[in-house]
């Protein structure tokens, strides 16, 4: 059985950075892309950044710019650096791998930045 297990995640004042990663358990392969979302209570579930097998990103626009997605194939674990966090950053991160054409989601990662 995969499972994704996220870590990283934290309390950090505006302007601050944090560092999350994602990381496959279990037998996983051919993972295509691997993402990130964010949710806040009440809201959708939003992308913030994706990333191809070539390497390829993509960022939400609110992001860009301070987001940078990096993946590791040998590891099978997807990392997001966010530097100059801001309070609207607040949410739960998921990430999300599409691998065989299967959806995987990790359990979430609380983000928290104070102003």
């Amino acid at each position: 059985q995969v499972q994704l297990v996220e870590s990283g995640g934290g309390l950090v004042q505006a302007g601050g950075s944090l560092r999350l990663s994602c990381a496959a358990s279990g037998s996983i392969s051919s993972i295509n892309v691997m993402g990130w979302y964010r949710q806040a209570p009440g809201k959708p579930r939003e992308l913030v950044a994706v990333i191809t097998s070539s390497g390829r990103a993509n960022y939400a626009d609110s992001v860009k710019g301070r987001f940078t997605i990096s993946r590791d194939n040998a590891k099978n674990t997807v990392y997001l650096e966010m530097n100059s966090l801001k309070p609207e950053d607040t949410d739960v991160y998921y990430c999300n791998f599409m691998a065989s054409g299967r959806l995987y989601w990790g359990q979430g990662t609380q983000v928290t930045v104070s102003s």
